[in-house]
């Protein structure tokens, strides 16, 4: 095909196109500092980590989407909070897809590839904190679909997908 021929260049784009990702909202709190120090030293503190995934179409007819991965984490110690951390690390992709794809792209492959970034945000906002860096472990993003997709058919919270 000719080099000019609008089918041979929309073939030749890659699937998914980074533009942007940005910190578009983030909060770290150490209530009980420095008191709690002395007690993380003397007992395992509990970490609890909960993950969501949302996305929105920014301009359909030139396939733009923001996509939200939404990190929160409380850190106790016993009955008393050392930190709180939540984070909604963004990032603005380009999809050059099937239609039938773009759900599980935007809800899958692209948090995935957020996650690197958002993770080294939360490990710098706890270690800068006082604290050890909370190194998040891999997130299954294909399970995580899955059950807001089981949950959605369930008449719970919807996937959110604007």
């Amino acid at each position: 095909m000719p080099a000019g021929d609008g089918q041979a260049s929309a073939e030749q784009r890659p699937p998914i196109v980074i533009n942007a990702q940005y910190v578009k909202d983030f909060s770290f709190e150490a209530p009980t500092a420095p008191a709690i120090f002395p007690q993380l030293q003397r007992q395992q503190p509990d970490i609890n980590v909960k993950v969501d995934v949302q996305a929105r179409a920014l301009d359909v007819a030139n396939s733009f989407y923001e996509v939200l991965l939404q990190i929160s984490s409380e850190c106790k110690v016993g009955d008393d909070v050392a930190f709180v951390v939540e984070l909604t690390y963004g990032g603005v992709f380009t999809l050059n897809v099937r239609p039938e794809d773009v759900r599980p792209v935007l809800l899958i492959e692209c948090p995935r590839l957020l996650f690197p970034f958002a993770r080294h945000v939360v490990a710098t906002a706890t270690m800068n904190g006082g604290f050890m860096p909370l190194m998040l472990g891999p997130i299954d993003f294909v399970n995580l679909y899955q059950s807001q997709a089981a949950e959605a058919q369930g008449g719970s919270e919807p996937v959110t997908l604007v």
